[in-house]
């Protein structure tokens, strides 16, 4: 009977970008998602993949359901991967360094619309004036993976009501609460209710949602309003060109409903579970990049209240 002998893998066999493309795949569950994200074509992942498996005598993942799992050799390879290159990229970062002034760096942000229309003049203004070669870009990614594209580095920030993401840093910025706007001389605003009684009006309206914002769904759900629902939106920057035109109502953010000029009214039912607070997530892989602490300090400084 033969033996086959199986040459034990030396550090110097491995490149690091395959060990970044391992943390990718291990992070998405998807070659072509990886790719994406490392900025290499699918070939070249898939070529890299293999390159890996030679060196390590696993298949480290197999296919399944539109994606790929890991083998038990990847699971116990995942964390002592994630904790080098985030080690190194840490190393790195603090020797580099971040010159706001000098820097061109881009920085990509999870944004809602609305976000982007309260928050982003303000921190433009602040870039311009400290870090003129800055660039930034939202990027909106599905709520579910969130906690994915911040700790595989698709995106720095996540900026807004997220109580999904978990095992991430964060600061809160600003406590809000959710209240309904309509246009200024619809005939609700000619009754003075309050309390239970005014909780009790809303049956006499009809809503538009958002569903980018499933909590204003969410109150509409728990007083019983769905049959109230006229109209469902991605977006809140179009609600107020609908209010404004019908006698639709709208549930959303106070701080959102007082920025909008002119011929609007606010009421404040008292909301099962109304307040909430808009905070900046960042992964802790992360957390020790200069660059990402000088960003996420200048928004605390203008947003933080």
């Amino acid at each position: 009977m033969g033996w086959t002998f199986i040459q034990p893998m030396h550090i110097n066999d491995i490149d690091l970008n395959l060990l970044r493309l391992f943390d990718a795949v291990y992070s998405t569950r998807s070659v072509s998602r990886a790719a994406q994200l490392l900025g290499l074509t699918q070939p070249a992942a898939s070529q890299g993949l293999t390159r890996l498996r030679t060196l390590i005598h696993d298949p480290l993942f197999m296919r399944s359901g539109g994606g790929v799992q890991p083998t038990p050799k990847a699971q116990r390879l995942a964390d002592p991967v994630r904790l080098a290159l985030a080690t190194l990229e840490q190393a790195l970062g603090e020797t580099a360094g971040f010159d706001p002034a000098l820097s061109t760096r881009s920085f990509h942000i999870h944004m809602s619309d609305i976000g982007e229309s309260r928050f982003l003049p303000e921190l433009m203004v602040a870039l311009r004036e400290r870090a003129p070669g800055v660039r930034l870009e939202t990027r909106p990614v599905p709520r579910e993976q969130l906690n994915e594209a911040l700790d595989a580095g698709r995106i720095d920030f996540a900026f807004g009501f997220l109580p999904m993401v978990r095992d991430a840093e964060c600061v809160e910025l600003l406590h809000d609460r959710y209240v309904v706007l309509l246009r200024a001389d619809h005939p609700f605003t000619r009754q003075r209710r309050t309390g239970q009684a005014l909780l009790e009006g809303l049956r006499e309206l009809e809503f538009v949602g958002v569903r980018s914002h499933s909590d204003t769904l969410r109150i509409l759900q728990e007083l019983k309003l769905e049959s109230r629902l006229r109209l469902v939106t991605e977006h809140f920057l179009v609600l107020p060109a609908i209010v404004r035109a019908t006698d639709l109502a709208a549930v959303m953010p106070h701080n959102i409903a007082t920025g909008f000029e002119g011929g609007y009214a606010i009421v404040e039912p008292d909301f099962p579970q109304r307040d909430f607070a808009v905070a900046l997530h960042w992964s802790k892989r992360f957390e020790a990049d200069p660059g990402n602490r000088w960003l996420r300090d200048l928004i605390e400084k203008l947003f933080r209240t």
